[in-house]
């Protein structure tokens, strides 16, 4: 890329940072004249960091309801009190709602940063054009609407997603004592992100194996060897490979030494769950874990719907219904264990029946529970969605697609309660890692989003209700 392309490159992301944040801050300033009181989950994260912000840290100054780790109300700390000393404001002012929401508004410009930063590592950059794609694509996640809607609120999504990202970013530049450091920070906000602790550690080991693959590949090649046949051939071919690697001490030692920072912190988290007696800290009662196979399905209808312009057309749909006739006992088999899953494994959490502010509860009440069949029509469409998306993905390597699809199953299954919030950093890490789409799919997925976000805020801030028994006022929301 020429030195007069990069400055315009340059000169694109300045103008869409400088708008999201023009925007952004206006979008603020309406959330904070509506919102004068802590909101939702706001009513035990505000009081904690208050705490903080005035010098409480002890352990019995801690709200038990409080259910992750302190990094944000720390680190909100390390924010707002050199403000105080730089411009001489008073406590009341710097630890105030409106400048502990700030925070994550700071947050969205290091997420908008960070996320360029990844596409310009993560995609090939070989034409004039990609310059443009990856600008588009840098303000497309930046604005994802359930994301975007959290950066407003003193909620956890905007600082997790800033760790996680640093994370990604420092393992793809090879830091792994950085990111891992990194991760930990991700840790301290959200205790599931350790799973993308390890999803960089993955990423390592993804790549040392795809070398190897292809090594191999070129061995048997060059050897004439009969190939492997039957229905699951290249899977047993890639389980052989993989049991032949791992039996080599000179392999794993070269991996070990590549992913030790990743295995300390994975110690750690080891060490914190023994201590603790489980991974959630303060109320466990309506956060246990269990085996809720669906919200992987739930997973994959999402990201259909945030990402329809790359996932489904005419085209992609005939291509899946000639692999499925090609391929119909496969398909079939898989149809029938994805209806078992949805049977026995289909769980309905109390907060999600209960609470009416949340959009899951309208999407549970009014497709879910209106008709128990329902749940079981849905199936082809999963099966889908599961297929676009490993198709979109079919540009990275079997093993990083392993590695992905395993932390994504292992970030989302255990989870009890339906809430999109869940989905937003495996979403962005799948988006990050698709081919970059042509420019027309950008600008209608961005014209989207903008719908989504415009319909959101405006019914947040403007159809407000209240319960019968609460003179609280009530709002709709992710």
């Amino acid at each position: 890329m020429g030195a007069g392309m990069a400055q315009l490159e340059g000169y694109y992301f300045s103008a869409a940072l400088s708008c999201t944040f023009l925007v952004s801050c206006l979008l603020f300033s309406a959330f904070s004249r509506a919102l004068r009181e802590p909101y939702m989950d706001e009513i035990f994260h505000l009081p904690q960091a208050q705490r903080y912000c005035e010098g409480h840290f002890s352990l019995s100054q801690w709200d038990p309801m409080i259910t992750t780790l302190p990094g944000l109300y720390l680190l909100s700390v390390g924010v707002v009190k050199p403000a105080s000393w730089i411009f001489g404001w008073s406590e009341h002012v710097v630890c105030s709602i409106g400048m502990l929401r700030f925070v994550n508004l700071l947050f969205s410009v290091g997420n908008f940063y960070l996320l360029y930063l990844l596409f310009r590592k993560v995609q090939p950059r070989h034409k004039a054009a990609s310059s443009v794609q990856r600008i588009l694509s840098t303000l497309t996640l930046a604005v994802f609407p359930t994301l975007y809607f959290f950066n407003f609120l003193y909620y956890t999504e905007a600082g997790s997603m800033f760790f996680t990202l640093f994370a990604y970013l420092m393992c793809l530049y090879g830091n792994h004592k950085t990111s891992a450091l990194l991760g930990f920070c991700g840790f301290m906000f959200r205790q599931t992100n350790i799973i993308w602790a390890v999803f960089c550690a993955g990423n390592v080991i993804a790549q040392k194996l795809t070398e190897a693959w292809k090594t191999e590949l070129q061995k048997k090649k060059e050897e004439r060897l009969p190939p492997i046949k039957g229905p699951f051939s290249e899977f047993r071919k890639i389980l052989q490979f993989l049991l032949a690697y791992s039996m080599s001490f000179k392999n794993l030692s070269i991996l070990f030494l590549l992913t030790w920072p990743y295995i300390l912190l994975m110690f750690l988290f080891c060490v914190f769950v023994v201590v603790n007696g489980g991974i959630v800290i303060g109320d466990r009662s309506s956060h246990e874990a269990c085996l809720h196979f669906p919200q992987l399905f739930y997973f994959f209808s999402f990201t259909l719907f945030f990402s329809f312009p790359h996932l489904l057309s005419p085209s992609k749909i005939r291509a899946f219904l000639c692999l499925v006739w090609k391929r119909r006992i496969q398909f079939f088999v898989i149809t029938l264990v994805s209806l078992f899953l949805v049977w026995k494994f289909t769980y309905a959490h109390k907060y999600l029946l209960a609470d009416n502010r949340h959009y899951t509860f309208y999407v549970w009440k009014r497709v879910f529970q209106r008709y128990e069949v329902v749940k079981y029509l849905l199936v082809p469409i999963y099966i889908f969605a599961g297929w676009s998306i490993a198709d979109s993905l079919k540009s990275k390597s079997i093993f990083w697609n392993l590695m992905f699809f395993i932390c994504l199953f292992t970030v989302t299954v255990p989870q009890k309660l339906l809430e999109f919030r869940y989905f937003i950093l495996p979403y962005v890490i799948y988006r990050l890692n698709i081919p970059l789409p042509p420019i027309s799919r950008l600008v209608c997925e961005l014209g989207c989003y903008a719908i989504v976000n415009f319909l959101t805020f405006y019914i947040f801030l403007n159809k407000t209700f209240q319960w019968p028994n609460s003179q609280d006022i009530q709002r709709f929301m992710w």
